[in-house]
């Protein structure tokens, strides 16, 4: 009997010391929370907490992607860190600041404008060091990771149904939404020119029958310049006789 005791306190104190070895790893994770949250709620509280993997470098980042139905704009920042700061991008939003002690957790609160109408929602995160290490919290099940299933899991939060008469608010714009193409404005029309007529220059009022009036002055002058020497030449001939 004792032999056997013996054998089966050895064998246990195996198990459970590879059990701690194997668990280590699989502790570690990244979750969501919001008690009672359901689909089209609005206002919504998110909490995140984010474990520390690293026994070297503090956490200083966590860069989130926000599911479909949530845009970067529907999101507010609440409280987190000590000195982190709240910044929107593309995608979702970072979270960052002065490192924090090596081992310890970040977590901080954001609110939601309005929950989608999905039974669960995934929040893809980055998790940065400052020694440049990176967690990834963004795989969607559990099956990434190593030969025990111990990946990554992207925070995950479960939604009740959406309450009687929930309806879906206004979408928010989101900076990364491409903006609208508007229907191409026509072309502004080129007003048919309607031909000015031509403004002949008058006809200048000395002219008669297409004639200059000094054309018959002229002649007119000649005759009586004639006439006039014709009359003197006959009274030099006359008085001379």
């Amino acid at each position: 009997m004792a032999p056997n005791l013996r054998r089966l306190g050895v064998l246990t104190t195996a198990v459970f010391a590879a059990a701690l070895v194997t668990a280590g790893p699989a502790a570690a994770h990244a979750e969501v929370e919001a008690e009672g949250a359901r689909a089209l709620d609005q206002n919504v509280e998110l909490t995140f907490s984010a474990e520390s993997e690293s026994a070297s470098a503090g956490i200083t980042k966590l860069d989130v992607t926000l599911p479909a139905g949530i845009t970067p704009t529907d999101i507010t920042y609440g409280e987190g860190p000590d000195g982190w700061k709240f910044a929107l991008t593309s995608r979702g939003y970072t979270v960052s600041g002065p490192k924090l002690p090596v081992g310890e957790d970040a977590e901080y609160v954001v609110t939601v404008r309005q929950l989608p109408d999905v039974k669960s929602l995934a929040f893809k995160t980055l998790q940065s060091y400052d020694d440049g290490q990176i967690d990834r919290w963004i795989e969607l099940d559990d099956t990434g990771g190593d030969d025990h299933g111990d990946g990554h899991p992207a925070p995950s939060l479960a939604l009740k149904a959406a309450a009687p008469g929930a309806k879906l608010v206004s979408p928010t714009p989101s900076p990364t939404d491409e903006p609208t193409t508007a229907a191409p404005s026509p072309e502004p029309t080129t007003p048919t020119s309607t031909p000015t007529p031509s403004v002949e220059p008058a006809a200048d009022s000395t002219e008669d029958d297409g004639l200059p009036l000094a054309v018959p002055l002229g002649i007119g002058a000649a005759v009586l310049a004639l006439g006039g020497g014709a009359w003197w030449f006959r009274s030099r001939r006359g008085g001379s006789v």
